[in-house]
């Protein structure tokens, strides 16, 4: 049985004239450029434990396949405003599963893009716990009802926001969760 232990949250920017190599530079900008990214979908394995960045790369080896969820947004449109978030839900309690969400967007900011995502994770963890709440009051509330609850412990967001490059190359942002076994 595969159940990550570890993950940690990335980001990065690429920019180039073909839009195959602004994905490669956006894993290089990311740091992850040198694995085999398997996307997978938005469990938060129970007991996993963030780690950071450095730690996590130092756990992989080159070549090595990596689960990620991943969110990846690009733009050949000069100066078109685009983002790529993940959110994260974690339950208190350990054995329990979380989530994470991804996000891709134009015309939102970081900080929009980054909540949206937060309150995304948010919100498809608290119906798994039943946490009942009102989906159309804003989600600084709704963010207050599920720590209230004791039922969620930790919300989060990793996001990458760009405008397109103004001499209309590729511009590809990412946000990405890597999992280390």
């Amino acid at each position: 049985m595969m159940v990550p232990r570890r993950v940690f949250f990335t980001g990065g920017v690429g920019v180039h004239k073909d839009r195959l190599a602004s994905f490669e530079a956006a894993l290089r900008s990311a740091g992850i450029e040198i694995f085999n990214i398997v996307n997978v979908s938005s469990i938060f394995p129970p007991n996993c434990i963030e780690v950071t960045r450095e730690e996590g790369l130092s756990m992989l080896r080159p070549g090595e396949i990596v689960y990620a969820v991943m969110a990846r947004n690009d733009t050949n449109e000069p100066n078109r405003l685009m983002s790529a978030a993940i959110g994260l839900a974690v339950p208190e309690e350990k054995n329990h599963y979380g989530y994470l969400s991804e996000h891709h967007s134009y015309g939102e900011s970081q900080d929009q893009a980054g909540e949206y995502a937060e309150d995304l994770a948010a919100t498809m963890l608290a119906t798994t716990l039943g946490i009942e709440f009102d989906p159309d009051i804003a989600w600084q509330e709704r963010e207050q009802i599920y720590k209230a609850s004791g039922k969620i412990i930790k919300t989060s967001h990793v996001c990458t926001s760009e405008k397109g490059d103004l001499n209309g190359k590729w511009t590809t942002v990412l946000a990405v969760a890597v999992f280390v076994l």
